[in-house]
């Protein structure tokens, strides 16, 4: 092989394996015992419901005790007689309960006639169809060749007019019974499949939630089925349906838990896609003298598979590192429990840390998964001591203390001086400093059991160190004097023995005067009401002078004083004036809307104002309306 073709192979395989996805054929979930519970009683609630639809489905699913029958049987007639559901719809549920109950009553001869003539007409929705298809299986009536063939080009009709959703699923439910006359409708399940959302790269839906999707999925796969057919959705979306399915396992209808149920048997009954759980049993969270790594693998429904795996491989890689702690070992099938897995991983000897876990199972699944080793913490040293304010942290005296003892002395501190603390902590197995994800100092005051909590930071060598200035952090405390305890709280995810050690007593003396009682008188001014919050509109602004003021009304006047002037030097022609009920009334109303304009400047509001401007508004345009129409007829007849 020549160079080239040698790194071409090389770079091929390598983008092969990082192209490799982290899961295959997997869900990290399943239907938990907890959960099959809630389900019981979720039916059990159904059979005692008064609605005709919750009492069909539970009875779909759980058994009718023997002490029930009579009266639920009547129950169901006589919710079926008030139901306000369609016809076909409520003569399904009833046939369906009533074979399910195993009543004695016979099947009112209205229902089984409506449903006989049903069959013998063209119905107008795919819904219609398999309502009065399954009523008429259920009520044992003969569904012979004929109608068979008529219901699938009736069937054909109703697609062309509707070819929603909802027709779509139940068009594949009733031609999945059809036979060759429902083959027709095989070509349609890509065109509903290929109409899933898919959410976060992880879920599939069709719109209008669980009912839709678990109608279309089991419709298209018995159809499939029906026609010998390859499964309608490849194993990666069938991956995505079951996860968005047990997202829905808190569903709390009847008819809801029973289609899921139906959706969730029917992805772990196809065995070329089926996707399985793998998940970790527990926590995982491995404690270090016991590092046992647990692995569950199950179908959806929680149930062993069957086939058991052949064998189970895990690769177990540090987070930290990326270094491999064990790799393609076979994890060990349990003996009490067909799903449980493990690997005791104490010979690996494992760190303090976070690690990721790939599951295989060649070559149809693969999971990833992630564990922490939990380790211990021990403190290597710890010294506590109270020194003056401006004194440095390494001069003041200081006294050792071993976990988990508690100071002999009770340490004594005033407003002038300052506590410091200092700790190593180390992690048990290798000795080496550790950091932790909290490390806090607490005082407890041993009367009023009022806490304060300080933040111990590290240093350079990994150290946790506290210093308080008990003058400076007096208001922290309320210049509240006396004995407090002092705790160190040590914590982190990857901890078994977190812990509170109450390490010395701490008599803390604060300086007494007005700032004690400044706070004291603080801290009660905090518990009183507010004031009352009074809404103030804002100041109106500063008027112009009153010359101002004065001359613009004048010049505002002018032009009607210089009118009346003219008019009297002039003299005023009236003798045209038309002496009608619409000329009077037309000035008139023209007078007084300048009237009301002035009262408007003076002391109304524009909204009182309006109020009486439009019934003279009105007036006043209906009587010059009148008037021009009468000049109008003096000027035809003078020509």
């Amino acid at each position: 092989m020549n160079p080239l073709g040698f790194f071409t192979l090389a770079a091929l395989v390598v983008a092969s394996s990082a192209a490799t996805p982290a899961t295959q054929r997997t869900v990290s979930s399943h239907l938990t015992a907890q959960d099959q519970e809630r389900f019981a009683k979720v039916f059990s609630e159904g059979l005692k419901s008064n609605d005709l639809q919750s009492l069909y489905y539970a009875s779909a699913n759980v058994a009718l005790p023997a002490g029930d029958v009579t009266s639920t049987c009547k129950r169901l007639f006589t919710l079926h007689g008030e139901s306000k559901l369609n016809d076909f719809e409520k003569n399904f549920y009833l046939i369906g309960a009533r074979k399910n109950f195993g009543c004695k009553e016979a099947l009112p001869a209205k229902v089984e006639t409506a449903v006989k003539a049903a069959l013998a007409k063209d119905a107008t929705t795919a819904q219609e169809i398999y309502y009065n298809f399954h009523s008429a299986k259920l009520a044992g009536l003969a569904v012979d060749e004929k109608v068979r063939t008529t219901l699938g080009k009736n069937l054909q009709t109703v697609l062309k007019k509707d070819d929603s959703l909802n027709s779509l699923g139940h068009a594949f439910a009733v031609a999945a019974e059809l036979g060759t006359a429902g083959s027709f409708a095989y070509d349609r399940i890509e065109e509903a499949f290929v109409q899933a959302d898919e959410v976060d790269g992880k879920m599939l839906q069709f719109e209008g939630g669980l009912s839709i999707t678990a109608l279309i999925v089991n419709g298209g796969f018995k159809l499939a089925t029906s026609l010998s057919k390859p499964a309608p959705i490849t194993a990666d979306q069938a991956v995505k349906f079951a996860t968005y399915f047990l997202s829905r396992a808190s569903v709390q209808t009847p008819k809801g838990v029973s289609v899921l149920l139906e959706a969730l048997k029917l992805l772990a009954s196809q065995k070329t896609i089926a996707p399985v759980c793998v998940r970790l049993a527990g926590n995982g969270q491995l404690l270090p003298e016991s590092p046992v790594l647990s692995v569950r693998v199950c179908d959806l429904l929680g149930k062993p598979l069957s086939p058991a795996l052949a064998a189970l491989s895990t690769t177990v890689v540090s987070r930290t590192t990326n270094d491999a702690l064990v790799s393609k070992v076979n994890l060990v099938p349990s003996k009490d429990d067909a799903t449980l897995y493990t690997y005791n991983l104490k010979s690996a000897s494992p760190t303090r840390g976070l690690y990721r876990v790939d599951v295989d199972a060649a070559p149809s699944y693969r999971q990833q998964l992630q564990v922490s080793v939990l380790g211990k913490v021990r403190v290597s040293s710890l010294e506590v001591g109270v020194g003056d304010t401006d004194s440095a942290a390494s001069s003041v005296k200081r006294q050792s203390v071993a976990h988990p003892s508690k100071l002999a002395t009770v340490l004594n501190a005033d407003s002038q001086q300052k506590v410091v603390l200092k700790t190593a902590l180390v992690d048990d197995a290798s000795g080496k400093p550790i950091t932790v994800h909290q490390c806090f100092v607490l005082l407890r005051h041993q009367e009023t059991r009022q806490e304060i909590i300080f933040v111990a930071e590290t240093d350079s060598s990994k150290a946790y160190k506290f210093e308080m200035d008990v003058g400076a952090r007096a208001a922290d405390f309320g210049h509240k004097s006396g004995l407090y305890e002092v705790r160190l709280i040590v914590g982190d995810a990857l901890l078994s023995n977190s812990f509170q050690w109450h390490l010395a007593d701490l008599e803390l003396k604060f300086a007494a005067g007005d700032s004690q009682q400044q706070s004291v008188d603080a801290a009660a001014s905090l518990r009183k009401p507010l004031p009352e919050i009074v809404h103030q509109f804002r100041a109106p602004e500063k008027r112009p002078p009153r010359f101002v003021s004065d001359l613009f009304t004048a010049l505002c006047i002018a032009p009607l004083v210089i009118l009346f002037g003219l008019w009297a030097k002039l003299g005023v022609n009236v003798k045209n004036f038309p002496l009608s009920l619409g000329a009077i009334g037309f000035h008139l109303g023209l007078g007084a809307i300048l009237v009301l304009f002035g009262i408007f400047w003076l002391r109304l509001n524009m909204f009182d104002t309006i109020r009486y401007l439009i019934p003279l508004a009105l007036f006043t345009f209906i009587c010059g309306n009148r008037m021009l129409r009468k000049i109008a007829r003096g000027g035809s007849s003078e020509k």
